[in-house]
């Protein structure tokens, strides 16, 4: 993308907005790589209200492209190949499904969607953790056909993925790593289909790629991070911003 092309694409955008875009790339790329989960949570926050609600899906899975192939190189020894084919397999038509349905949706229907996907998802999350649900490969492909809808059509769905990660008997590095590969196979189908319907714009590809040269490093970092940081506190607080900030987005919706 040419500067003339570039400058184009960030029309309408102010710098500060721009560097806040950038702020929140770095951040999430950290909490992402420490926590396995965060990235596609907190990015809304910032997109919706400077670029709207429309592009936050498709620039978000551009974005996740390039930050989870950095998180997967970072951890690839950490790889369960296994799992993450029996995920990919059970979870690629419907994700194919949720990208296409999320193109025929309003900007009120994308907020409330994604806001609601949000909200949810924390309490979903801690359930499954507190209940030892445990899942054989059976359950695991019957939870990834289900997962891949939200996968396709949402942005924060990696919550759930983490979850059933774990669910399956993964822990540690081995979550963000598999986290990862999945998330890149999937991602480049959500692009194709969001390509086919013509809401991959310049604007869309130009923030995503803002988001993804500066999340870049972050995966590296939470790779010397992952083993000595406690994240129990952070991932609290990053709950708490994941409910609100859907709230904020299903209130805004209902208020149009």
């Amino acid at each position: 993308m040419s500067g003339s092309a570039l400058a184009a694409a960030f029309a309408g955008i102010s710098v500060l907005q721009l560097l806040a875009i950038a702020a929140m790339g770095v951040l999430t790329s950290l909490i992402g790589g420490v926590a396995g989960y965060g990235t596609g949570a907190l990015m809304p926050l910032v997109l919706v209200p400077i670029v709207g609600a429309a592009p936050l899906v498709p620039i978000t899975t551009i974005s996740a492209l390039m930050t989870n192939s950095s998180r997967a190189t970072a951890f690839r020894k950490a790889i369960d190949w296994r799992r993450a084919a029996i995920v990919l397999v059970a979870g690629l038509p419907t994700c194919m499904l949720g990208a296409w349905g999320y193109t025929l949706l309003t900007s009120a229907g994308v907020l409330i969607l994604i806001g609601s996907m949000l909200v949810l998802s924390v309490p979903l999350r801690r359930a499954l953790r507190k209940r030892g649900v445990r899942l054989d490969d059976r359950r695991l492909a019957g939870a990834s056909l289900a997962w891949g809808l939200l996968m396709g059509g949402t942005s924060g769905a990696g919550v759930i993925l983490l979850a059933m990660l774990m669910g399956a008997g993964l822990d540690g590095a081995a979550v963000i790593a598999t986290d990862a590969v999945v998330s890149v196979a999937l991602g480049l189908i959500k692009f194709g289909v969001f390509a086919a319907a013509g809401v991959i714009t310049a604007q869309v590809v130009a923030v995503a790629l803002l988001i993804g040269v500066v999340a870049l490093p972050g995966a590296f970092l939470a790779r010397a991070l992952v083993k000595r940081l406690p994240i129990h506190v952070h991932a609290a607080m990053l709950d708490a911003v994941v409910i609100v900030g859907g709230a904020v987005m299903i209130m805004g919706a209902l208020r149009r």
